[in-house]
């Protein structure tokens, strides 16, 4: 099983542009979606699109409408009652697939709460091979909130601990990682990539695997076992400290990009579950990443519509023996 933390879920809703947007004018849509969403959330709505049993944890009352979402589409989760409203996400998609998001900061939660989604995680996480902490923090927890989670999960199961990836920005991200209580697989895009190691942009890594590559090694020597990093339509590396590999899949027709990021997320974990070694971990995910860009919305492809055969692996220089 795969348990995710989704500690500030969203209820998205896709807005599909006829037109590119301006700002200042009057825009016409073509279609609207309005699904359950949250880095951790997708991710696990994409493994049961492939059949892989998975578990949501996250904050939110039971007749919240992100929760009534979320039974909708018969996705196993574990809740814990807030005082406040899961946030709406706004997303507008040009007719090109550039995506532009507009993000609630999400409901104030205390240290009640806290502790009340802390001890959901440890109590499941005992049955789980994999677990995904993912997205941004609300208002009320601590930056290093992520780090505390792995200690508490790490303190209570021992050697039958999950594996732990996370998928996550900002101070979250760097919290964790600098308190040194070393993760198993860490997936940001070119832009988190480039904050967290200070190498280069966004831009720049993106366009420019190498470089991606050897930011990604700098994690590697900070307690990182494995880092994955997306790089938007040009594919992905995954770093390790055996090597590093660069991923590119045939060009597409982009809907929208919203949870293309999550759903390689998932292809990779659902290549780890059947003992898949790197380079096909790679390539399911870019497969998945890049089915997931042309479906609406924030719409999560099965395994069946993924085709990682595709997928043109590439090894690139070895790490360094300094990082």
């Amino acid at each position: 099983m795969i348990l995710t933390l989704t500690a500030n879920p969203s209820l998205d809703r896709t807005i599909e542009l006829t037109d590119r947007l301006v700002r200042g004018n009057v825009q016409r849509a073509s279609a609207t979606h309005e699904q359950p969403g949250g880095k951790g959330v997708n991710v696990s709505r994409a493994l049961i699109a492939s059949n892989i049993e998975t578990l949501a944890i996250l904050p939110g009352d039971a007749d919240d409408p992100m929760l009534v979402a979320l039974r909708a589409e018969s996705i196993p989760t574990a809740s814990r009652s807030i005082s406040g409203r899961i946030r709406s996400n706004i997303t507008l998609t040009e007719p090109d697939g550039t995506t532009t998001k507009i993000n609630e900061p999400g409901p104030t939660l205390t240290a009640v709460d806290e502790l009340a989604l802390l001890e959901t995680v440890v109590a499941h996480a005992g049955n789980a091979r994999w677990l995904v902490l993912a997205g941004s923090l609300p208002p009320g927890l601590a930056p290093d909130f992520y780090a505390e989670v792995v200690r508490a999960v790490r303190a209570a199961h021992g050697a039958g601990s999950p594996l732990i990836a996370v998928d996550s920005s900002g101070d979250p991200l760097r919290a964790l990682v600098d308190s040194g209580v070393g993760v198993d697989l860490v997936k940001p895009n070119a832009e988190e990539l480039a904050e967290l190691t200070g190498i280069g942009n966004g831009e720049a890594l993106e366009i420019d695997e190498l470089a991606a590559a050897d930011a990604a090694g700098t994690l590697i020597s900070r307690g990182c076992r494995a880092v994955l990093a997306t790089l938007g339509a040009k594919g992905a590396v995954l770093a390790t400290a055996e090597g590093s590999w660069f991923a590119t899949m045939p060009p597409i027709v982009p809907r929208s990009t919203v949870g293309a990021g999550d759903s390689s997320l998932a292809g990779y974990l659902l290549a780890d579950l059947r003992g898949e070694g790197p380079q096909r971990r790679l390539s399911v995910a870019v497969a998945h990443g890049s089915a997931a860009a042309s479906l609406p919305g924030s719409t999560m492809p099965s395994v069946e519509q993924t085709d990682p055969e595709s997928a043109v692996i590439r090894a690139l220089t070895p790490i360094a023996a300094d990082h």
